[in-house]
């Protein structure tokens, strides 16, 4: 029993520590984490006159944070008012009554006297002169203000604001909304009217840029402020000042992010845990994953890197090289704000004179050449990148081209689709080709360009992103993107090749209009080019890679569109009443369930006719194909692929990409029809889908402006005419007319050498005036939000 008391008495007393260590004495620890601008001296300060140390937990709760010749006053941000109860002040800005959110057993609500002053927030026990202050928060410019919402109100039947501080969360509520505002206002108005504050990190950061050029004074900086180098205890604050609040109101509360100063400490953690990884892919990943969603920690975690790549007892050991390659990716794959990023390169320059020649060395240099570079990344690099990264090397990048061939490149991953292309034209001899170029993400069903500026790196991260959720394969494809001179294309060249597999894949896809007889002789052709002459031990390929088969469906459809008719019912015809030819209750149900079956069995068996006839058609067409074919025997792949596309270019609309859109026929939008829009080298189109002829061309000499006009609304302005098509293809349209200006423009010597053509860059949602003469000049103007 004595044995038992003494567990308890020991167990309580830890618990009371605890307690008083997170509520009681905490106060004094986090009471220089922040400072104000206007507490420094006048005349400025010298870097010894701050000493600040890594927070280390004590016995009691204190942290190690020192400010030499600091005074008295600073050493808390709260101010000391009477504490004995509340008193007439000058500066009392709002004053109220409010209900506050107390969070124990159970939430609920109690009533308080608010006061609102120049310096905090403070609640009584009532507003007679004398009455108990029972809290206070202090209001500096990282506390945060959430305004009343309507979710709130609808839940609880008060309107509530949420007052953020570097202590209390204040969630206040009540009946009427125009308090409510009323109280927001006046706290924002406070908070706005705050000095900015700063963190000892930031002061030292400052001090180190104004000596930098007295290598002893920075010496001394980090001799005396252990803060500033590696540590391997916890970090209890962020080293950067953030805001005070959580992320419940934003959008990334459904990510299961805590506040920012929280996720700030996690981070740290993580970088931690990389010494002891076994893999440390995973948490490079989670932390730039982290950055990418809460940008404001990117500078965070820059500077604690820094911190743990200076001073280190191991520098050499692969634990300690984490840190390093940790940097290699956070360097190519966001920027650091400018403050940092000189605090970054100074730290760069400072390890490489310290440790020339080293392994450190080598990945500053590689981390100074890449923030030359490095743009704000769309997705977290793949798992391949980050072990190229950790490496330094680069990626082996396989980039696809129409037919079965392909090429391997070398990336970085600061490599754009632009250079990717270029590199592309010089393998394959294409430099001097009028035509341009560009790549496409593509999979059996689908394909979308690939914009200019776009880096690979994340083009090849998404792919595999979308090979795990689809389950297909996706690959990165060279093709043509403007044709703007079909005639001087060499027959022996690649990009001959290039012509005749993407034209190819119109006709399969249903994208040229041309009659049967064209089609099965197209088909015959391709066959030709394949295989060679016929043969019947030759494998032939399946008749949609040769032939569209949406024409043999729409043929079937058509012949079995006849209404099927069901048997007359004999009850009727006997002329029985309709009340009385079926009693309600079980039978009528029986009945209904009968007849349900009977339609749903009838389905059935349409359907088998259907595919029983699309067999017959297929096997019928392909037939016809394979006795065209013979007929091809001694035609050479280079005759075969002169003929296809001789045939093909019969279509007036030889070489225009072609989009589904909806045409509105009156300027309200109340009438539409599907339509194909062909943007060409010359002109805009309009064809009906399946149909040779246009119904309507627009030169480029006539389109006046062209742009988005509503959130899927493309419009084309042509002299006095404007046109709206609604289509999903928004910005491939918009990126393909401003290639073809360019082109244009470039060509006809406007401008000198003008932009590289080979893929628009502006997909600026917004409207694009051109000149009225016949050679338009692309003009960039300020776009309009959708």
């Amino acid at each position: 029993m004595p044995l038992q008391g003494l567990c308890w008495f020991l167990c309580c007393r830890q618990g009371f520590s605890l307690l008083g260590r997170d509520y009681g004495e905490k106060e004094e620890e986090e009471s220089l984490e922040l400072r104000n601008k206007e507490d420094l001296t006048p005349n400025g300060r010298s870097p010894t006159e701050v000493t600040v140390s890594q927070p280390t937990r004590t016995a009691n709760g204190t942290n190690g944070h020192t400010v030499s010749g600091a005074p008295e006053e600073m050493k808390s941000l709260i101010i000391e008012k009477n504490k004995n109860g509340l008193e007439e002040e000058p500066e009392l800005l709002v004053k109220g009554w409010l209900l506050r959110e107390v969070r124990g057993n159970w939430i609920k609500q109690r009533r308080y006297w608010f006061v609102l002053s120049q310096d905090s927030l403070d609640y009584y026990s009532g507003p007679e002169k004398g009455a108990r202050r029972l809290g206070t928060l202090v209001l500096t410019n990282l506390c945060s203000v959430i305004w009343p919402d309507k979710q709130t109100y609808k839940e609880t039947g008060y309107w509530g604001i949420t007052v953020y501080g570097r202590k209390h969360c204040y969630r206040l509520y009540t009946k009427h909304f125009n308090e409510a505002v009323h109280w927001a206002c006046a706290i924002q108005k406070i908070i706005d009217t705050k000095a900015p504050v700063e963190t000892p990190t930031q002061l030292l950061i400052r001090d180190i840029e104004e000596n930098k050029f007295h290598p002893e004074v920075v010496e001394h900086i980090y001799q005396h402020n252990p803060i500033l180098k590696y540590t391997q205890s916890p970090l209890y604050a962020p080293l950067l000042p953030f805001p005070y609040g959580s992320l419940e109101h934003t959008y990334h509360s459904g990510k299961g992010y805590g506040s920012i100063r929280d996720e700030a400490v996690k981070l740290f953690n993580c970088l931690q845990q990389l010494e002891s990884a076994r893999d440390p892919v995973p948490i490079i990943q989670g932390v730039l994953q982290t950055c990418l969603d809460l940008r404001p920690l990117r500078d965070e975690v820059y500077c604690q890197l820094v911190k743990q790549t200076s001073y280190t007892p191991a520098p050499y050991t692969a634990a300690h090289l984490r840190y390093w390659q940790l940097l290699t990716c956070m360097s190519c794959t966001f920027l650091p704000g400018p403050t940092v990023l000189k605090y970054l390169r100074f730290h760069l320059k400072r390890i490489q004179s310290q440790s020339p020649e080293s392994e450190m060395d080598n990945y500053a240099s590689f981390i100074s050449e890449a923030l030359e570079k490095t743009k704000c990344r769309e997705c977290v690099p793949s798992w391949e990148e980050i072990q190229m990264l950790m490496n330094r090397e680069e990626m082996l990048c396989t980039v696809h081209y129409p037919g079965p061939g392909s090429c391997q490149l070398y990336i970085s991953s600061h490599t754009t689709a632009n250079e990717v292309v270029r590199r592309m034209q010089e393998k394959l001899g294409l430099q001097d080709s009028k035509n341009t170029f560009a790549l496409y993400q593509q999979n059996a069903l689908w394909e979308q360009p690939v914009a200019g500026s776009t880096l690979i790196a994340d083009v090849l991260t998404s792919l595999s992103a979308k090979e795990s959720e689809s389950k297909s394969q996706w690959k990165l494809c060279f093709k043509l993107y403007c044709l703007l001179d079909a005639d001087s294309i060499s027959v022996d060249s690649v990009e001959y090749l290039l012509l005749f597999e993407q034209c190819h894949e119109m006709v399969v896809r249903g994208q040229l209009p041309a009659c049967e007889e064209d089609l099965q002789a197209l088909a015959a052709l391709r066959l030709q080019c394949l295989m060679g002459d016929f043969s019947t031990h030759a494998p032939c390929p399946p008749l949609d890679e040769l032939f569209p088969g949406h024409m043999l469906e729409a043929r079937i459809l058509v012949s079995l569109s006849a209404p099927q008719t069901l048997p007359p019912c004999p009850v009727a015809a006997q002329g029985c009443p309709a009340t009385q030819r079926f009693p309600s209750g079980l039978l009528a149900g029986t009945l209904w369930n009968h007849t349900a079956t009977a339609a749903h069995k009838q389905k059935v068996e349409q359907d088998l006719r259907l595919r029983s006839r699309l067999k017959e058609e297929a096997a019928a067409v392909m037939g016809s194909i394979l006795e065209r074919w013979k007929g091809l025997a001694g035609y050479s792949c280079r005759d075969s692929m002169a003929a296809y596309l001789t045939i093909a270019r019969q279509w007036s609309g030889f070489g225009c990409t072609l989009y589904e859109v909806d045409f509105y026929i009156s300027s309200t939008g109340s009438f539409s029809q599907k339509l194909w829009l062909g943007v060409a080298a010359t002109a805009v189109s309009l064809y009906r889908q399946g149909e040779a002829e246009a119904l309507e061309s627009f030169p480029y000499g006539q389109i006046c402006s062209y742009g988005v006009s509503d959130s899927n609304t493309f419009k084309i302005t042509a002299g006095d005419r404007d046109l709206l098509f609604e289509t999903t293809k928004l910005t491939e349209i918009m990126q393909l007319m401003n290639a073809y200006f360019s082109a244009i423009h470039r060509q006809r010597g406007k401008g000198g050498e003008g932009p590289d053509p080979t893929i628009a860059e502006s997909t600026d949602v917004g409207f694009h005036h051109l000149t009225s003469t016949l050679t338009p000049a692309l003009l960039e103007l300020p776009s309009h939000p959708v």
